[in-house]
């Protein structure tokens, strides 16, 4: 029985490479460690496409209802979107860096920070995070293949619900749901090093429906609509500029955190830069432009208010009574809806959620087992109860970048600052006190208490926000929160400066190449192994360099 108990695990391990120079163990697998030179086929285009994906997407469209809601205009509103993506391509190409030079992902990399075994909390909060967002974006991706497939059969669109009204789904929407993860299952199977043409067919297709929706509602409203021309209501344009700026940047913050993720991708230095300070701004800006100018034309031909460009499809069929030139208009371009939604969900959860779910486990779990378990759980949260029961969730999900935040300002200081940018990368694949990265049992606790430096000022400001509190105590409370993403990333960045400055850790400035680049000849990502070794087991890397050649 043991020895079949035996088999069993080691069939259930995650598969090597052919002649692999590493071993699946606790800390390491084939999508931990720094990504190889024949698996990094990223280049500059892959990169734009990369960023078409996550800047043109239903959430940029709708980014104009946030920011009309601080009581900007409409014009204000597209300055904010500028600054904004100019701000997410800085944040990207900070938080890259490390895939860049190092090809290690955010899985990996916040064990330099966190330590060992303290690199779990990060991690987790992601996943956490992730499958959530995941739940939500199949479920919209459901409704948009309904919509679709309502377009093709127009007894479709009105078909008869057979779920009863306490499920908060309607048989039509899940019907649409169940075709949308059937097309999303195969995707998880491509390997991110493949997914350039992917990437680029479902811009090509979102920017049809972009361009669709546009010409459409300019043409029929005679113009950009009322609602566009109408002044903001902030009683202080200031704040709300800022806080229009903050909510670009928690809305794309996840993504930039986890930048590396892809970066470790790039075929050569300096390959995902251009497209992070070029394809980020431009992208998220001219999507969210043409929502606020949909959006606003469509009120005067359809009467109401629609941010939702799903919805604003179905309600344009309806207008036009089904008419097959409508229906014809409405395939098109829900086709650009479904094929974003099914993008941006590899983009920020799949593969993203993959890679932390490997680390959390590494022997048994690669990027595509992890992205599947990530579905499941995503589902079973069963979101449109969520969206449909509890408001205040929406408010909560969305306030977890008080936490995302902290985390990005902790990993900018210590690899930027601290660590100058350097790195022994065999050491954050061992998991015991030779490591540099092992500090206390595993923990450096210079991370978490940075991280709720930054993290408790913004609590009470959540608390308000979820619970609509508009007492006067908490006016300033929610303002601050407001500014989530600014204040809790520039705390926890000079708390843990601070801290390791007062109480620095060993190994500071030290970097040695992973052992697979120095047995294989291949570049050492400019590694002096040299010099700068005054440890043990520096010494040791500096023999098997030798050997090696």
């Amino acid at each position: 029985m043991g020895v079949k108990w035996g088999q069993l695990k080691e069939r259930l391990q995650v598969p090597k490479d052919e002649d692999s120079y590493y071993t699946n163990t606790t800390w390491c697998n084939r999508d931990l460690i720094p990504m190889p030179v024949d698996r990094r086929t990223w280049g500059i285009w892959g990169y734009f496409g990369y960023w078409t994906v996550s800047g043109s997407c239903i959430s940029a469209w709708s980014t104009g209802s946030t920011l009309l809601a601080f009581g900007l205009s409409p014009q204000q509103a597209i300055g904010v979107v500028i600054v904004g993506g100019v701000l997410t391509g800085l944040l990207a190409v900070a938080c890259g860096w490390m895939g860049e030079n190092h090809h290690i992902g955010f899985t990996v990399s916040s064990r330099f920070s966190w330590g060992m075994r303290g690199s779990y909390f990060p991690v987790v909060l992601r996943v956490f995070v992730a499958c959530m967002w995941f739940g939500m974006q199949a479920y919209w991706g459901g409704q948009a293949t309904r919509v679709l497939w309502g377009a093709i059969i127009p007894g479709f669109a009105n078909m008869k619900n057979f779920f009863s009204d306490g499920s908060h789904l309607l048989t039509k929407d899940f019907i649409g749901l169940i075709i949308w993860m059937i097309a999303f299952i195969p995707l998880v199977l491509v390997p991110p090093e493949r997914l350039q043409v992917p990437f680029a067919i479902s811009f090509c297709l979102f920017a049809g429906s972009c361009i669709g929706l546009l010409v459409w509602s300019v043409h029929n409203a005679g113009g950009a609509g009322s609602m566009f021309h109408e002044p903001g209501s902030s009683e202080n344009t200031g704040w709300a500029f800022m806080f229009g700026i903050t909510a670009i940047l928690g809305a794309w913050g996840a993504g930039t955190l986890g930048q590396s993720d892809w970066t470790r991708y790039a075929n050569r230095k300096f390959a995902p830069t251009l497209s992070q300070l070029v394809a980020a701004p431009i992208t998220i800006a001219v999507t969210a432009t043409i929502g606020i100018i949909v959006t606003s034309a469509s009120k005067d031909i359809l009467g109401e208010i629609v941010w939702n460009p799903i919805y604003l499809l179905a309600d344009i069929q309806d207008e036009y009574h089904s008419s097959s030139r409508s229906r014809a208009g409405v395939f098109f371009a829900s086709m650009g809806l479904v094929s974003s939604q099914l993008a941006i969900s590899v983009v920020l959860n799949s593969v993203s959620t993959g890679m932390d779910m490997a680390g959390l486990c590494p022997k048994y779990i690669n990027i595509h087992r992890g992205s599947y378990i990530m579905a499941v759980i995503g589902i079973a949260t069963q979101p449109w109860q969520l969206l449909s029961t509890a408001s205040r969730f929406l408010k909560v999900l969305s306030g977890f970048g008080v936490f995302m935040a902290p985390a990005t300002g902790v990993m900018l200081a210590d690899y930027h600052v601290i660590r100058r940018r350097k790195l022994k990368l065999n050491d954050l694949y061992t998991g015991d006190s030779s490591s540099i990265y092992w500090f206390n049992k595993g923990v450096n606790w210079r991370a978490p208490v940075a991280f709720m430096s930054g993290v408790w000022p913004l609590l009470p400001g959540l608390v308000g926000t979820v619970n609509s509190l508009t007492s006067q105590s908490f006016v300033g409370w929610i303002r601050l929160y407001n500014l989530t993403f600014i204040i809790g990333l520039a705390m926890s960045f000079v708390i843990f400066c601070g801290l390791n400055y007062v109480f620095p850790p060993t190994g500071l400035g030290l970097e040695a190449p992973f052992v697979d680049e120095v047995l294989s000849g291949v570049e050492q990502h400019g590694a002096n192994i040299g010099s700068e070794k005054s440890d043990e087991e520096s010494g040791k890397h500096a023999a098997m360099a030798t050997v090696a050649m």
